[in-house]
């Protein structure tokens, strides 16, 4: 048997499954194209997680297209992170041309343009139904994680939601939370500290300056109501082909921390209410993160592990997580490790880190007597890929070098009348895009300060009033004292006996004169 006999029987042999399968492309030997060795994907092990790495312009977008249109057609939905606004054409067919024909011989199937059914979904401005969460649902420890707190912090933030809870306080968007805060540091400290022990001011103030960080990446867009229901992701059409959903993030791109908190709460939410599937014929969802860096890059260790222990978890749930980034080693070892599929596009060696960089790439895959990967990862043409999976009973595939099929929707963006288009159709937009402000804890603490603070300016009114009435009082008390104080004087004066011999004396003058001229008068007539 020849050397190629012999590797397209291995081929066949380790790509051949008795469930439903996705045709990816063809496997290639010596850079060419062998049509009888298609590399499929079954869709049992879909749930495993996956890994699409390479450098910039090698084809990772459209390995994932592919990938989202094949699961799409079987029945699957997925959930794709739009991050550089190319994913959008998934929604039209796509168009042949030479190039494409002659792809597909080599592959050995024919070229289908189709398109799949798609919902536009949006964190911030971008168009599309909205995606919002409550504080409440993230939960104190998921919250404290993402503000990257220790546990002093935590612990504060654990007593900020039990506290809530306790008063009926709904902790819906960042203001709330910062409101809480606040009141509990100052008007509400004494029952506080009575209730659930002293709270430091210096947390508090570290607290508050985490929030605010995340507050100026836009994350107060994403605190609130409407809540999302992750249910919404996993619907069909009524062709019963999986709908595709497209979260347009191209403004966030230099908002890492809420790209992170969305995924996060995203994936923590799905586990809690996906209930558990076990081992499916097919995924109930698949979710696609590109750039998968901005996830992991300013992640502290506390989100790294919350994140490691969702990869490990959610797949019994039915949801495979697919991770697109230029190199594997933008991925924790911890994560990468579970991931089953993988498919490395080409690696560019420009310096000595980046011969490093890629020999460590290629010992993640599985050895091949028919490939130096080392050296050819380095030389895959566009839209070419090594390629390893897990069969149905769990064992990695033989590594193949695959020359891929090409996206069967549009592998271009879509125009804004395109889009509005289907907006206007979406069920999901007229759902969400309403937004509710409902009595909150903002609300409800705003009010309690502004009582309490009337009622200390009617406190200090009353003390102002009395003091004043007091004053009065105590001037009316002088003014008499002072009268009596001159009366008494008087008083004493006139009965005094100097007061009464002068007081004789002048009586006695005045009847002298008066006779003395009344004498003067007789003397006369």
């Amino acid at each position: 048997m020849s050397r190629k006999e012999s590797f397209i029987q291995e081929i066949t042999q380790g790509y051949t499954f008795k469930g439903a399968a996705i045709d990816l492309g063809a496997a290639m030997l010596d850079k060419e194209g062998l049509p009888g060795a298609m590399i499929k994907l079954p869709l049992r092990t879909m749930n495993r997680h996956g890994l699409i790495a390479g450098a910039t312009g090698s084809g990772k977008t459209k390995t994932l297209q592919i990938l989202a249109e094949q699961l799409s057609a079987h029945g699957v939905p997925s959930l794709l992170m739009d991050i550089k606004g190319d994913l959008s054409g998934i929604a039209m067919p796509g168009t042949g041309n030479p190039k494409i024909e002659e792809r597909h011989q080599h592959i050995g199937i024919p070229f289908t343009p189709t398109g799949s059914s798609v919902d536009f979904l949006s964190l911030s401005e971008e168009k599309g139904a909205r995606l919002r969460a409550t504080i409440s649902e993230f939960g104190p420890v998921l919250f404290s994680r993402i503000l990257g707190l220790n546990d002093t912090q935590s612990g504060v933030v654990s007593v900020i939601f039990k506290y809530c809870d306790d008063h009926n306080l709904p902790l819906l968007d960042l203001q709330d939370f910062k409101q809480t805060l606040q009141y509990l540091a100052n008007e509400g400290k004494a029952a506080m500290e009575q209730e659930y022990g002293l709270i430091s001011s210096t947390s508090v103030g570290a607290i508050m300056r985490k929030v605010i960080e995340l507050e100026q990446q836009g994350a107060g867009t994403f605190f609130g109501e409407r809540s999302f229901e992750v249910e919404d992701l996993c619907r069909t059409d009524s062709n019963g082909k999986g709908i595709v959903s497209v979260i347009r993030l191209t403004d966030i791109q230099d908002r890492p921390k809420l790209f992170s908190t969305f995924m996060l709460q995203l994936l923590a939410e799905i586990y809690s209410s996906f209930p558990e599937a076990g081992d499916v014929e097919k995924p109930k969802l698949a979710i696609f993160i590109d750039e998968a860096h901005l996830v992991f890059s300013e992640a502290s260790k506390a989100l790294l592990d919350q994140i490691e222990a969702i990869v490990k978890l959610i797949r019994s749930k039915g949801v495979g997580l697919y991770f697109v980034t230029q190199n594997p080693a933008d991925i924790p070892e911890a994560v990468l490790s579970q991931l089953g599929l993988k498919i490395q596009h080409s690696l560019r060696a420009f310096t000595a880190k980046d011969r490093k960089a890629i020999k460590l790439a290629a010992e993640n895959y599985p050895e091949s007597a028919y490939y130096d990967v080392a050296q050819l990862i380095t030389e895959l043409g566009i839209g070419e890929a090594f390629v390893t999976a897990l069969n149905e009973k769990g064992i990695p595939t033989p590594l193949a070098h695959t020359l891929l099929r090409a996206p069967q929707s549009r592998m271009d963006v879509l125009t804004e009348y395109e889009i509005d288009s289907i907006l206007s159709r979406s069920p999901l937009v007229r759902k969400y895009s309403e937004e509710i402000d409902r009595e909150s804890a903002h609300d409800i603490l705003s009010r309690k300060v502004q009582a309490s603070r009337e009622a200390e300016m009617q406190e200090e009114l009353r003390k102002q009033r009395e003091a004043a009435e007091r004053a009065t009082a105590r001037e009316t008390t002088t003014t008499s004292r002072r009268t009596r104080q001159e009366k008494s004087t008087f008083e004493e004066i006139m009965d005094s006996t100097v007061t009464r011999q002068v007081g004789r004396t002048i009586a006695r003058e005045l009847a002298r004169g008066l006779l003395g001229v009344l004498g003067l008068g007789g003397r006369r007539r």
